[in-house]
């Protein structure tokens, strides 16, 4: 033996099941929600930061800065251009170009003997 519903009441108990489920949606997706926001404030908002200050350090290199690359390389920027450096290099005076990039770190201050 089968019942049979008319279409549009079938719709609305599938309507009124969807909505009385509605509010236990939201909280099952605060946690969610949550770690959301705890990464974003513990990881993405201070690699911005970290990232937003290396990109003014490099847009404010000078000849003359002593600079540190990624490869460990220290000495004195004696030129510049667009997306390079050109670096001389202790002892033997060596003169190195190298990527804008590579650039880590910046002292302006002379060493003192």
């Amino acid at each position: 033996m089968s019942i049979y519903l008319p279409r549009e009441v079938g719709n609305l108990a599938g309507l009124a099941l969807f909505q009385s489920s509605g509010g236990l949606g939201w909280v099952g997706l605060a946690p969610l929600i949550f770690i959301f926001a705890i990464f974003y404030f513990l990881l993405i908002m201070p690699q911005q930061r970290r990232q937003k200050k290396w990109q003014q350090m490099l847009s404010q290199l000078k000849t003359g800065d002593k600079v540190v690359t990624s490869g460990g390389l220290r000495g004195t920027i004696i030129a510049l251009k667009d997306d390079y450096v050109h670096l001389r290099v202790p002892p033997d005076n060596l003169r190195v170009e190298v990527s804008r990039a590579s650039v880590v770190s910046v002292s302006t201050e002379e060493p003192s003997k």
